[in-house]
């Protein structure tokens, strides 16, 4: 079967769609992956890229053709915004021509935000006579308002109908979170969904490899480390964190580890000098493969989100890593990834934007035995593998993608 994916994000870019990529190809699909030049989330193209241009190279054996596209900057709407049409038009106009010569059994569409990038998917499979699925990530219109990028309502209803005539025009639709369906067929009645979990990759399931060195993060050696790892933006409500931290100031064993960045990282530092948070660390981000390493050193592990319907209908892919590595899950969010939280019994969610419910979490997470935090953690890890293990995920999306290019071929 030969899969074409479209995407604006991919490799060099750590998302995990570079891990389901890589395993397809190990289960002998052909692939070739249109997509942007790699930017996020600096907003700056990469080292040996450059904006403009097409470009073509090979990563693990896979086939990668770079289309033209606007860098996304930081804190800038416009520039976003120009970011994301870029992709639209270089992915629909220079697509056509780069995969001129080209057939495929399958379009798929990386549905994270924007949804928009599915707009190429749509057009290249109705020229190759093909299906096309999107693997939605993200709800648009109610992300952009919730994240506070849109607040016009004609243009929250504009983006509202541009996307129903997107999830219209798929065949298939696989929704990361259950609790999508409602919102999606609202959207799209007659399109099929299918349900298609996030997973992470397969170094979190493993023991930290002693070929990778772990960088020297020193409040991660001592006392009781709540680690938070992954964007550092609107979404993820960075304000409880330091307002918890506040709250803590009088435990100094107690220190939060914020590792990544994000939109809202400098207010975050700004906070720390103001504040005089000496139990707030912010190392920054580092290579993916130090990650599992640097989890199990936590005491606990923690997830925020803001208090919007929108995010109380998503779970967080850390959520997925958080259980794959064994550590207890620390939840401040609605919802539900709070549902699966609870019901892994991986840990304990209080309500999103709280911090003195997210304080007395952390407290009583930090007097419980040892051997209590690593239940809640084993528990966690049986709950990751029954439901969200990569290579099985990997396998119910190729059954998706062959069950369709039957139907397209009969």
């Amino acid at each position: 079967m030969r899969v074409l994916i479209v995407t604006q994000y991919f490799w060099p870019e750590v998302f995990y769609l570079n891990d389901v990529v890589t395993s397809m190809v190990r289960n002998g699909i052909e692939v070739d992956v249109l997509t942007g030049k790699p930017n996020y989330p600096e907003g700056k193209v990469f080292n040996g890229y450059t904006a403009w241009g097409c470009q073509q190279e090979s990563w693990r054996g896979i086939n990668i053709l770079r289309v033209p596209m606007y860098p996304r900057g930081q804190k800038n709407a416009w520039r976003l915004a120009a970011n994301y049409l870029s992709f639209v038009l270089s992915g629909s106009i220079f697509g056509l021509w780069l995969l001129r010569k080209r057939q495929y059994d399958v379009v798929f569409g990386y549905g994270v935000s924007p949804i928009l990038q599915t707009i190429p998917a749509i057009l290249l499979a109705k020229v190759k006579g093909c299906k096309v699925v999107s693997w939605v990530q993200d709800l648009w219109p109610d992300s952009l308002k919730a994240t506070g990028y849109v607040r016009n309502q004609m243009a929250l209803d504009a983006a509202k109908s541009l996307v129903s005539w997107i999830y219209r025009h798929t065949d298939l639709l696989l929704l990361q979170s259950q609790a999508f369906v409602a919102p999606v067929k609202q959207l799209a009645p007659t399109t099929p969904v299918a349900y298609q979990p996030n997973s992470v990759d397969a170094i979190f399931t493993q023991p930290p490899s002693e070929a990778v060195t772990l960088p020297e993060i020193p409040a991660l050696d001592t006392g009781f480390p709540v680690v938070f790892a992954g964007n550092v933006g609107a979404a993820q409500a960075v304000e409880v964190i330091v307002e918890a931290a506040t709250r803590l100031a009088d435990h100094p064993e107690i220190r939060f580890v914020v590792i990544g960045r994000g939109s809202r990282w400098e207010w975050m530092n700004e906070q720390v000098k103001a504040r005089g948070l000496c139990n707030l660390h912010l190392p920054g981000r580092f290579p993916v493969n130090t990650m599992p390493g640097l989890l199990k050193k936590a005491g606990a592990v923690l997830v925020t989100l803001t208090d919007e319907p929108i995010f109380a209908q998503t779970i967080p892919n850390k959520i997925q890593a958080y259980m794959a590595v064994g550590r207890p899950i620390l939840a401040s969010l609605n919802g539900e990834g709070a549902r699966v939280v609870a019901e892994a019994e991986a840990g304990l969610a209080v309500p999103a934007g709280d911090p003195d419910r997210l304080v007395d979490a952390i407290l009583e997470v930090f007097n419980m035995s040892s051997e209590q935090r690593s239940a809640m953690g084993a528990s966690g890890r049986r709950y990751f593998m029954q439901h969200f293990e990569h290579e099985q995920l990997v396998k119910r999306m190729l059954h998706h993608f062959e069950t369709l290019a039957v139907k397209e071929r009969i």
